[in-house]
């Protein structure tokens, strides 16, 4: 049987104040195991660890305790296999739509020469739907086309995994359904090993293979999840299903039983 692509080892995170050198645990001992290709959503209370580790995972913060694997090696840092979709788009104003798509792959160690650069950037554009925007700058573009900037930035460095930080929490309802929908439809013509945080039930139903339910601070998993559901799906549809309202159930059961307890 193969190994997992990412596996997550007693993975304890947290920091300490400057203040008064007091030690903030954000997470107990977490363990998952998560198979490539595969779509893992988090879902969780507030304060519960799951940014801290998406930004272990990327190898931009240190654990301090357990470990983390991609394909059998250790996270020490970051790497090109690995790329974050931030809640905020954090786009250069400064820099056309593709300039600021191509930003991640010029900072890369592993720097991609001229045809290759634009190869990488025109079909990332055009996997967001942005190719008619290529020279438009941020100020220019609704929220919802900011943030496909953001993916399509990330995209471009090809990465085996994609790491997603509540991307779609900052777009009116509307937007971020139509959002949803655009990441269905990316991750069936490139397919990626995500890790999706997410503060929404649906969502986290919608987009993910399986779902880790963590508990409240230090965040521990309480329950994975597997989600019924084939792909391509279809959300409308989906919603309505019983399976699909079960799991639901569960869900908000986990994360309202004392909090998480």
């Amino acid at each position: 049987m193969p190994r997992p692509h990412l596996e997550i080892r007693d993975v304890v995170l947290g920091y300490t104040d400057a203040r008064n050198g007091t030690w903030f645990q954000a997470t107990a001992a977490l363990t998952l195991a998560i198979d490539a290709g595969q779509v893992m959503t988090l879902v969780g209370p507030s304060g519960c660890g799951k940014t801290s580790l998406l930004n272990a995972i990327a190898g931009l913060v240190p654990a301090a305790g357990g470990e983390i694997l991609i394909r059998g090696t250790r996270v020490t840092g970051p790497g090109i296999d690995r790329a974050v979709v931030f809640q905020d788009y954090a786009l250069l104003p400064w820099r056309t739509v593709w300039d600021n798509a191509a930003f991640g792959l010029t900072l890369a160690a592993r720097r991609a020469g001229a045809g290759d650069l634009r190869r990488r950037v025109d079909t990332a554009l055009a996997l967001v739907g942005l190719t008619d925007f290529a020279k438009s700058y941020p100020y220019q573009l609704s929220g919802g086309m900011q943030q496909r900037v953001g993916i399509a930035r990330a995209l471009v460095v090809e990465p085996e995994i994609l790491l997603m930080d509540e991307p779609f929490a900052a777009v009116d309802a509307i937007t971020r359904e139509v959002m949803q929908e655009e990441l269905l439809r990316i991750l069936q013509a490139r397919p990626m090993t995500v890790v999706f945080v997410t503060h929404s039930i649906d969502e986290a139903l919608l987009l993910g293979d399986r779902v880790a339910v963590m508990s409240a601070r230090p965040g521990r998993v309480r329950e994975v999840l597997q989600v019924p559901f084939p792909r391509p799906r279809a959300p409308r549809g989906l919603r309505a299903a019983p399976e699909y309202l079960a799991l639901r159930e569960r869900i908000w059961d986990l994360l309202s039983d004392g909090r998480g307890g």
